[in-house]
């Protein structure tokens, strides 16, 4: 194996007659490093948006949402005491959710009104680390915490008054108390928190009351595991829903953007491993007469079909590790500089989110490039370890 890996090597890099085989193998070296560079960039990138997509619709609700099987509401209170006896729940808060409407310019908004206990809030959801102006313990029993983009939209600010209207019609008049910006313009326009005693006086519902309960876990991950864990543990009479099942379709659209899009850049690899095919085949003519005399001496065909191999697999190798490299310092450097800025009124973030995820993109992308460069080289060597030495050297 060393004596197949010593010649091939030596084709590859060492100086030619034919200085176009040269230029042939630098550009199959170059393609495949431009892929491998590609992709790793661009996966980056979407790894990236989505772990802040994640992280801002966590931020936004509970890991775990329990509601009464019958829908409306239910006392919590025997409830929060049996979920607060289980180790890997680390929050729990009421929380009370109904529409209700906000008039501007003879316009109606429809909101959705969540009424909250701030303290226990604070535990489940990041509404308190999301505001940009007040604060969730000046949030009283007549005070509103709104969205920035409803705040921009309505046109008030801090401690401005605000009329929203119930379903029934019935008008109620709060203080802004807080305005909080999230990122995710769906519930920056749409979300009003107040507290759980007002939201159980604008609905007419008793004390102690609450259409859900919102779960914190020490592990957002462990989401779908441990609702199996609740279901048996609070019987049927409550449904239970995660996190990835409330935004279910939203995380398979970026899924699937990403899978798309690493298919087609990997076509980059794919057009790369041809010029692999071309530079083999153009060396498998030029070496003719050594691949008969290396026959005749004592190799056998899979031995020829060795060196062949190897020599394109150090071309697809080479590739690999100049655009892995380029491609991880460029993401470094996107993510500690942040020099490609985005649109404000267009992207909920500022800069290009980067994320360099290991395994599996890492490891997915060197593995499929290795692979591609493996299915090239198959031809030409095939076609070396058919020659026969009188033929290779019959007119030498």
């Amino acid at each position: 194996m060393w004596l197949e890996f010593f010649i091939s090597r030596r084709y590859l890099f060492t100086k030619r007659k034919q200085k176009f085989i040269s230029l042939i193998s630098i550009i199959s070296i170059l393609g495949v490093a431009v892929g491998v560079m590609a992709l790793i960039v661009v996966i980056a990138v979407m790894s990236g948006f989505d772990y802040d997509l994640r992280n801002k619709i966590v931020g936004n609700m509970a890991h775990i949402t329990i509601r009464h099987q019958k829908g409306g509401v239910f006392d919590y209170s025997l409830l929060i005491q049996k979920l607060r006896e289980l180790p890997y729940i680390s929050g729990v808060s009421p929380q009370i959710e109904g529409e209700i409407f906000a008039v501007k310019d003879n316009r109606f908004f429809p909101l959705l009104l969540k009424g909250i206990e701030p303290q226990q809030e604070k535990d489940v959801s990041f509404i308190d680390t999301y505001l940009i102006r007040g604060s969730l313990n000046n949030l009283d029993h007549s005070g509103v915490i709104i969205g920035k983009e409803l705040a921009s939209i309505l046109g008030i600010s801090l401690d401005d008054r605000l009329k929203l209207y119930s379903p029934s019609g019935k008008e109620i008049e709060f203080q802004v108390r807080g305005i909080f910006f999230s990122g995710m313009y769906e519930y920056d326009l749409n979300f009003v928190y107040v507290r759980l005693e007002k939201a159980q006086e604008i609905f007419g519902w008793e004390k102690g009351q609450a259409t859900q309960l919102g779960l914190k876990l020490r592990n957002l991950y462990t989401a779908s595991k441990f609702k199996t864990v609740l279901e048996e543990r609070l019987g049927f009479e409550y449904s239970i829903r995660t996190w990835q099942e409330l935004n279910r379709n939203f995380f398979a659209a970026l899924k699937l953007e990403k899978i798309t899009m690493f298919i087609i850049l990997t076509l980059i690899v794919l057009v790369a491993a041809f010029n692999i095919i071309s530079t083999l085949v153009v060396t498998v003519i030029e070496k003719t007469r050594d691949i008969g005399i290396l026959m005749a001496i004592g190799l056998d065909r899979q031995s020829i079909r060795r060196i062949f191999t190897l020599e394109g697999l150090l071309i697809g190798l080479s590739g690999i590790a100049i655009g892995g490299s380029v491609g991880m310092i460029l993401c470094i450097l996107l993510k500690k500089y942040q020099f490609i800025k985005l649109p404000a009124d267009i992207y909920y973030i500022e800069y290009l989110p980067v994320r360099l995820v290991f395994w599996p993109d890492i490891v997915l992308i060197v593995l499929a490039s290795l692979l591609i460069t493996l299915f090239s080289t198959i031809y030409p060597a095939s076609w070396a370890a058919r020659f026969k030495p009188a033929e290779a050297l019959r007119y030498e």
